[in-house]
């Protein structure tokens, strides 16, 4: 298992028919949408999200993203997806895990990897910017409290 990251959400997704596919299994593909209902959550929690880094001048492109598919869910089924953030000096990683609500039974787990691009430059940054770094600072010092 990995080891947790830095700061961590969980949010819990109940699998709509519309993301199944004639087996009632979820199509895998939908994997990558509840990635980001968590990665979003998490940056809400950063008090930095895409709202608000496009508004200091970044877009943040994913440039990889990793997933292994364990046990497929299922339609009505409520899952748990974990974010965990562990790094964000150079790059923004963030370590996914998806579980069964209920029984907690492991189900996906996975990765995505996002860089800062100047908007006005279009130019990839190779150190993250400034505002970045400073709200995750403040979330860790929040979190240790």
């Amino acid at each position: 298992m990995r080891k947790p990251g830095a700061l961590s959400v969980e949010v819990d997704i109940q699998v709509p028919f519309f993301d199944v596919d004639s087996m009632e299994i979820v199509w895998h593909g939908h994997y990558v949408k509840y990635f980001e209902v968590a990665r979003c959550a998490l940056l809400d929690r950063l008090d930095h999200n895409y709202r608000q880094m496009r508004e200091a001048g970044y877009a943040w492109p994913v440039i990889d993203i990793q997933l292994r598919y364990i046990r497929g869910a299922t339609f009505n089924q409520t899952i748990r997806v974990r974010a965990d953030l562990v790094e964000w000096e150079n790059r923004l990683k963030i370590n996914y895990l998806i579980v069964d609500a209920q029984s907690g039974e492991r189900m996906t787990r996975g990765s995505s990897v996002q860089v800062a691009v100047e908007i006005a430059s279009g130019e990839m940054q190779f150190v993250s910017p400034p505002v970045f770094i400073e709200a995750v600072e403040r979330a860790l010092a929040d979190a240790s409290v």
